[in-house]
């Protein structure tokens, strides 16, 4: 029998390099699978997503609230609307949505049932036609696809 061949020591730094690759194979593998980044967001792989939704969570408008359904209806008819706020500029100062000049975005409260004030829930509207919604108060956005 001859004699076993010895084996080299396996390199660590090659090692961590290959699972590195593969963990990265499967992150970019999950980007790329049409579900938008967050959660919930609703859309498969063969949904158009508009570019000004790429790199966020979306929500169909059919998924979003029966009274987030209702405000957008609302605000397709330019009115009128319940809450003396809506449609006033919204600041985006938490930076959450892409930057643009003052008065580019316009908010309007989301009824939330139970709630004795305006509630956490907003839809937030751009010049460019993009419709977001937000359950947080501004925490996060999904791109609304009609």
């Amino acid at each position: 029998m001859p004699p076993p061949i010895p084996r080299r020591p396996r390199n660590p730094v090659r090692l961590l390099a290959g699972v590195l690759a593969v963990v990265l194979a499967v992150l970019l593998a999950g980007c790329s699978s049409g579900s938008g980044s967050g959660s919930g967001s609703g859309v498969g792989a063969s949904a158009s997503v508009p570019a000004w939704a790429h790199g966020m969570g979306t929500v169909r408008q059919a998924q979003l609230p029966a009274e987030a359904r209702r405000t957008l209806g609302l605000i397709d008819k330019g009115g009128p609307f319940p809450y003396a706020k809506d449609g006033v500029v919204f600041g985006n100062f938490e930076g959450r949505l892409p930057r643009h000049q003052r008065g580019y975005y316009r908010e309007y409260t989301v009824r939330t049932p139970g709630s004795r004030d305006r509630g956490a829930r907003r839809i937030v509207t751009g010049q460019g036609g993009e419709i977001y919604y937000t359950d947080d108060h501004y925490n996060s956005f999904r791109a609304v696809l009609r």
